[in-house]
């Protein structure tokens, strides 16, 4: 599906009043996930299923069907099973890479034995080792937009501290080999996000995730359908936070955008 051009909003002020409306994420009608799909040793599977049954398939079916624009999907991992995948929109891109741009994402955390799903914001390197100059911190990347709701809005304070410290959600930032993560225990506000992101070496990777962890034993409780329609509702959840990181104004549409939405095809 063809995404529309959209006019870029580069004003602060847009992005530090947060969406106060939530996407509403239809699993798709054909759906045909199984909880098997979900292997805590090797990933998620992916290769040699049919597109119905695939979960990179029906989440971007049902993030184009919402927006109305097309997605890209990224993945760490090969094979059958892959280990990360996530989701961003292709009008949010830009001419930027696509470690740059915010994204929705689903993973399995074979330590916790969880499926985590949330948005996901990078910082890459401040300071890149020479093989790696192109992951270097560019002016357009959406992490400046991310530093901004954390250093200068109220409406972030408040969306996190209901998330986290209610809602059960977590965050962690800072390197990914050496973050911190925050939950409803030990939340105290902004601030301690924004030490954690000071002290995070410039040499090593660095990236914010707020995330709600799936649990495998609650997992095994749930059919494929089930699955798919608990990360949706999860990806509705951060999209306020997800969609003022975006350097185009895609959430919430306008009322014509709305009313003029084209479905995908799986």
């Amino acid at each position: 599906m063809a995404g529309r051009t959209r006019k870029r909003d580069a004003s602060w002020e847009a992005v530090l009043n947060l969406p106060t409306k939530h996407p509403r994420f239809l699993v798709p009608p054909a759906a045909a996930f199984r909880r098997e799909y979900l292997d805590f040793e090797r990933g998620i599977r992916i290769g040699k299923l049919e597109p119905e049954q695939r979960l990179t398939r029906l989440l971007k079916f049902a993030l184009e069907s919402e927006f109305g624009e097309a997605f890209i999907t990224v993945r760490w991992g090969r094979g059958l099973y892959w280990q990360w995948i996530g989701f961003f929109p292709k009008a949010a891109r830009g001419a930027k890479a696509s470690f740059g741009c915010a994204k929705y994402f689903v993973s399995l955390d074979r330590e916790e034995r969880a499926l985590q799903a949330g948005m996901q914001v990078e910082r890459g390197y401040v300071v890149p080792p020479p093989e790696f100059r192109d992951c270097r911190l560019r002016a357009d990347w959406d992490w400046h937009r991310l530093l901004a709701l954390l250093r200068h809005s109220p409406a972030m304070e408040r969306a996190l501290a209901q998330l986290v410290r209610q809602d059960g959600f977590r965050i962690f930032v800072g390197g990914w080999a050496g973050g911190r993560e925050f939950t409803m225990a030990n939340f105290s506000g902004l601030s301690a996000i924004r030490r954690t992101i000071a002290r995070a070496p410039a040499r090593q990777w660095c990236g914010f995730q707020l995330f709600y962890p799936l649990r495998q034993e609650e997992i095994l409780t749930m059919e494929g359908y089930e699955i798919v329609e608990a990360i949706l509702a999860i990806f509705a959840e951060v999209t306020p936070i997800l969609s003022a990181c975006w350097d185009a104004r895609l959430w919430p549409p306008h009322a014509e955008e709305a009313s003029s939405r084209r479905s995908a095809t799986i």
